[in-house]
């Protein structure tokens, strides 16, 4: 286990730290750290939203909030966003509600299928096929790729754009292009980004989604001036419909025989008292539970450096956990380490947030586990679509 100098320059710690266990890509625009996402929380205004939040150019007719890096990391809870829109004109506060609801359902259906979520929920799709499904050339594809490797985020609409190239157009797999983008987005969450791209390429819904020059005209026209192709359009047309077969139905997606185990501890669960609160990725926030419970307590955040070198996640989204991390600092007694986060809290006596993720159940023998800030508990019904989940 390695502390790192947090107070040092982050391009020194992230040069001699991080060396081998990131994958380049420089440092994003969006900044990292609870005053950030206090600051973009109070400038929030969604007067618009619901017409303007599949823009995509020009930049200053988009109505996405870009947000979700923060929301992802619950530096916003779910339940401060939702509280914070509620005065907003009633069809952009329920459409922007209705995003928010939909990265809870990622979390809940996360929560209860798991890894299982890897594979193809309910429909066959090409998923097993390498291969490079953003081919250069396209104004749209190369503008959205750019945007991801400079700033890593995107729009909801260019997410969808890329997901249906590489997989409905490219016929290359989606596990493929889905981890590609994962290493980019700050809001890189394994239960939003697997969901998008299911229900995208069509394994979720059995009806993907085709991109076409259509799409691009009425979401960013003037990328279709400027394209080399515009005369030879790869995407003139809508792809072919796909009768997609079914897939071999998760049982799970029905019904929650462990809800228990999904919502996690309803009240905190003390098996002894702590010393330490061990912040994770899942909840980085100054409020984070048990951060909150625990003021007089030393903090502890530790690097999964196994986990890093096998994922080469962007040098942006390592910049932006630093920043949040040394925004943290002038706040609060913060020690960060390169190692083994499950093994720091075996090896001391650490109060945790539960986190609805299944690597969670890696951690053993904690002193103290607080309730995840749910927006909406968990239920046991069906998940098996959005709709499904929101209207049990």
């Amino acid at each position: 286990m390695k502390l790192l100098d947090i107070g040092s320059e982050l391009e020194k710690i992230v040069d001699q730290e991080f060396k081998s266990l990131h994958s380049g890509g420089g440092r994003s625009s969006i900044q990292g750290g609870q005053s950030a996402a206090d600051l973009a929380l109070s400038d929030l205004d969604i007067a618009g939203y619901a017409k303007q939040r599949s823009q995509v150019l020009p930049l200053s007719a988009r109505g996405a909030s870009v947000l979700s890096p923060y929301i992802r990391h619950n530096l916003l809870p779910l339940q401060r966003v939702w509280d914070h829109v509620g005065k907003a004109p009633f069809t952009d506060r329920e459409k922007y509600r209705d995003e928010l609801l939909w990265q809870e359902y990622a979390r809940h259906l996360y929560a209860r299928i798991g890894t299982r979520l890897f594979s193809n929920l309910r429909f066959e799709q090409i998923w097993d096929k390498p291969g490079d499904g953003w081919p250069q050339g396209m104004a749209c594809v190369d503008f959205a790729t750019n945007e991801l490797a400079e700033d890593g985020w995107l729009v909801n609409q260019t997410r969808m754009w890329l997901a249906s190239h590489w997989t409905v157009q490219n016929e290359f797999g989606w596990l493929h292009g889905q981890e590609q983008m994962y290493r980019h987005l700050l809001d890189g969450s394994r239960g939003a980004n697997l969901l998008g791209w299911q229900w995208t390429v069509g394994t979720g819904t059995g009806k993907p989604y085709g991109f076409a020059r259509w799409q691009v005209q009425k979401r960013a026209p003037e990328l279709c001036g400027s394209c080399a192709l515009k005369s030879k359009c790869p995407i003139q047309e809508f792809p072919e419909e796909l009768s997609l077969e079914a897939a071999p139905y998760e049982a799970l997606l029905l019904s929650d025989p462990n809800l228990e185990a999904t919502t996690g501890p309803m009240v905190v669960k003390e098996n002894k008292v702590p010393t330490t609160v061990l912040l994770t990725v899942d909840s980085l926030g100054d409020s984070d539970p048990a951060l909150v419970a625990n003021p007089e307590l030393p903090v502890a955040f530790v690097f999964n450096e196994s986990a890093l070198a096998k994922l080469q996640l962007s040098s942006k989204r390592i910049y932006f956990y630093l920043e949040t991390l040394q925004d943290l600092a002038k706040r609060r007694e913060l020690s960060v380490y390169m190692g083994d986060p499950y093994e720091f809290a075996q090896q001391n006596s650490v109060a945790v947030t539960y986190a609805p993720v299944p690597s969670f159940a890696k951690f053993k023998d904690l002193a103290q586990i607080h309730p995840f800030p749910w927006l909406r508990l968990p239920h046991a019904k069906s998940v098996r679509s959005f709709s499904a989940w929101r209207n049990k």
